[in-house]
């Protein structure tokens, strides 16, 4: 990792916990003190996915097309590769809603 990606996750954790933490006052007083976590929680679990799915098609589709080219023959076999990420935003998805 580099030094900017450390920075960009140490203040993604300290945000998250900072809100944690001024809730925890008010948790006693109402239960929906922790619905904004929980909207937090279900948009990191869809987007990472979503992210997690693009880099991968990205790297995957870059060398379908090349092999494609030399064979196209190979297409249908090969596209399969190409979809079998995208079960992470399928993933993610199911996880929004059991969140």
């Amino acid at each position: 990792m580099t030094q900017y990606n450390k920075i960009a996750v140490a203040a993604l954790v300290l945000a998250l916990a900072s809100t944690g933490f001024a809730q925890e006052a008010a948790e006693a007083a109402s239960d929906s003190s922790q619905e904004g976590l929980i909207a937090v929680g279900k948009g990191l679990a869809l987007g990472l996915g979503a992210i997690g799915t693009g880099i991968a098609q990205a790297r995957i589709g870059s060398s379908l097309v090349g092999a494609v080219a030399e064979d196209p023959s190979k297409a249908g076999g090969l596209l399969l590769y190409f979809l079998l990420p995208e079960t992470l935003v399928i993933f993610g998805f199911l996880a929004l809603f059991l969140i």
